[in-house]
Order: structure tokens, then C-alpha cells, then sequence
């Protein structure tokens, strides 16, 4: 932003939604190792493990698409998630080719909770918004990806 100037540039707002997506993900990700949960957990595999639960049971292919990523990004973290008995894959009733996932019963046990906590944060992180604030900021954020492709949500580190 120019001195004097009451208007941010393009690049300084994208600068200010990074560095705050960036503590957003710290503080996040802070909370949930506060957790002590009997398996690893991080934003990325709540999100997985979330869509998964909500789903009962999903195909690979649909699960990526529901996360906005590659199939081979999801069969990593499956992979993973599988090796830490969080996931599951079983045959598809309605086709013998395909293949379900779904949760545990370790990961069913735990993922209320998460859930619950992870909403905590989210409150405290944007407790100084009013509601009205709260759905502004959700539809400008919205709007900023009208059109395009959803990026990936999950990094492929994090596995």
C-alpha cells in the first residue's frame, strides 16, 4: 500500500490473506496437538477424515473431488490414514470394481470431539467478527473463487 493511501493494492491484500491464513494455520494446528488424540491429526486429515464421515462411505475419486485435490494426493493420505487404522477401504456393494472408504471405529470414536474443538478455534479466531461480518467475509471469500478451480486443500507433506 502507497503512503497516504487508503486503498490496498491487489498484491497487499493477497499479502495480508497469506500471512493471516498462515497464523490461522498455526494457531489451528497448535490446538489440535493440545489434543493428545490417540493417532496424528492436522488440518488436512480432519478435513479428509471430516468428508469421510459425513459421507458414511465414499470413492476415491469422489472424496478428491470433494476436497479439490488430485486422486493421487487422496490415495496418499488414504494410504496413510489407513496405516494409522483411521481408514478403512471396503468393496462397493453396488460395483465389485470399485472401492469405499470409510472411518474406523477408533476414528468414529474421536471425531466428535475434533469436531467439536475444531469449531472452538474457529470461533475464537473470529470472535471479534459480528455475524453479519462473519457472512460478509465468507461471501467475499466465495466470490474470490468464483470461477475458478478449487485449489488443493491438503499439501502433500502432510501426509
Amino acid at each position: 500500500m502507497l503512503p497516504g493511501d487508503d486503498h490496498p493494492l491487489p498484491i497487499d491484500v493477497l499479502h495480508e490473506l497469506f500471512r493471516t491464513t498462515h497464523y490461522i494455520e498455526r494457531q489451528f494446528e497448535a490446538r489440535l496437538a493440545e489434543l493428545h488424540m490417540p493417532y496424528q491429526i492436522s488440518g488436512p486429515r480432519l478435513r479428509l477424515l471430516t468428508v469421510v464421515s459425513e459421507s458414511g462411505r465414499i470413492r476415491m475419486n469422489e472424496l478428491a473431488i470433494k476436497l479439490g485435490v488430485k486422486a493421487r494426493t487422496v490415495t496418499d493420505f488414504v494410504d496413510a490414514l489407513e496405516q494409522d487404522k483411521l481408514l478403512i477401504r471396503v468393496p462397493d456393494p453396488t460395483d465389485r470394481r470399485a472401492i469405499l472408504i470409510q472411518l474406523t471405529e477408533l476414528a468414529q470414536t474421536n471425531i466428535n470431539h475434533v469436531l467439536k474443538v475444531q469449531s472452538e478455534i474457529a470461533s475464537k479466531l473470529l470472535g471479534n467478527f459480528s455475524q453479519e461480518e462473519r457472512k460478509q467475509f465468507f461471501d467475499l471469500l466465495l466470490r474470490l473463487m468464483e470461477g475458478k478451480e478449487a485449489p488443493p486443500c491438503i499439501c502433500d507433506e502432510e501426509k
